[in-house]
């Protein structure tokens, strides 16, 4: 559907997006993740035609974005951070003015517009002053337009800032209910909104794609270090020489608790944590080590974005 290829973006000598490639299927929800100032407006403000890229291509189901923008640009809907919105209109004059631009005419214009009203739920405000509105309602009016002309691909940049706890989950669950129609990319640097979201997640940090892939698919990938922690009634000495001979432990430090218990802490960098757990249950009743507790430490996804986004620097043009 979206094929981007070696895609780079110098703003003077400060490189924002550093030679990206992906491709996005059809029909799928993608959360574009990264910490503030990674690259990703940018990104998606070149994949939408609004900004010129220094090298690259993309192009939107066969058609390049640069060579043959009008094409391209019919088949996606893009909410910017800020809302391009006339706060001086009413909703349905604002939506009637966008479809008008997007070349919609007569019935086939109002037909969209009933549409988008029913998907964005903005129906009750549609008299009212754009500038009187909520900021949920706002940004509810700005995707509205968004999908006038009904576009394969929704692009919505931080579609969730500034919203309260309750206008937040509104808009997810809209989002939600977009990508069963729609290929739906959407930015946030909030890990938690994008795995609530998305099944599909692109993480950006200094400008460079440094992950890509399904939430648990990426978990798997990136969680290959972990620790287990035990806990027994068996001496120290005892506990230590019945781990001690696992090919898969990396380290072992154990200790005596205050209640007279020994505890371990094992560090593994095998692929499987699980399978490791088991192993040190079975070496531990081999040996007639009780274990009182088993605790299994794996890296989830909020690990993985933490390590992966935690370099800091810039990187200036050769």
């Amino acid at each position: 559907m979206i094929t981007v290829e070696n895609l780079t973006k110098y703003y003077g000598d400060h490189l924002a997006v550093n030679d990206i490639s992906f491709e996005i299927d059809e029909g799928h929800v993608y959360g574009f993740l990264g910490p503030n100032g990674a690259g990703k407006s940018t990104t998606m403000n070149i994949m939408t035609g609004c900004l010129s890229a220094t090298s690259g291509n993309i192009r939107i189901d066969g058609h390049d974005i640069f060579e043959e923008p009008e094409k391209a640009k019919k088949l996606i809907g893009y909410l910017p951070e800020q809302p391009p919105l006339y706060m001086n209109e009413s909703p349905l004059e604002y939506l009637r003015f966008v479809g008008e631009a997007k070349g919609l005419r007569g019935e086939a214009l109002e037909d969209q517009i009933k549409e988008v009203i029913r998907q964005t739920g903005i129906r009750p405000v549609l008299n009212r002053r754009i500038s009187d509105l909520s900021k949920g309602y706002k940004q509810r009016v700005g995707i509205a337009q968004a999908l006038l002309g009904n576009p394969k691909v929704i692009i919505l940049d931080e579609p969730t800032v500034g919203l309260d706890p309750i206008q937040i989950i509104e808009i997810r669950d809209l989002i939600r209910s977009l990508g069963k129609n729609h290929t739906v990319i959407f930015s946030s640097h909030i890990l938690s909104e994008v795995q609530t979201v998305c099944d599909r997640i692109l993480m950006i940090a200094l400008g460079k794609l440094v992950a890509f892939g399904a939430p648990e698919e990426l978990e798997k990938q990136f969680s290959s270090s972990g620790s287990i922690e035990v806990t027994s009634d068996a001496d120290v000495g005892k506990l230590k020489q019945a781990l001690s001979g696992m090919g898969m432990i990396s380290a072992i430090s154990a200790k005596t608790l205050s209640n007279g218990y020994s505890a371990a802490r094992i560090e593994t960098k095998h692929k499987d944590i699980y399978a490791v757990s088991g192993a040190v249950f079975r070496a531990c009743a081999a040996a007639d080590v009780t274990l009182l507790e088993i605790k299994v430490n794996k890296a989830d996804l909020e690990d993985v974005f933490l390590e992966l986004a935690s370099e800091k620097g810039e990187v200036k043009r050769k």
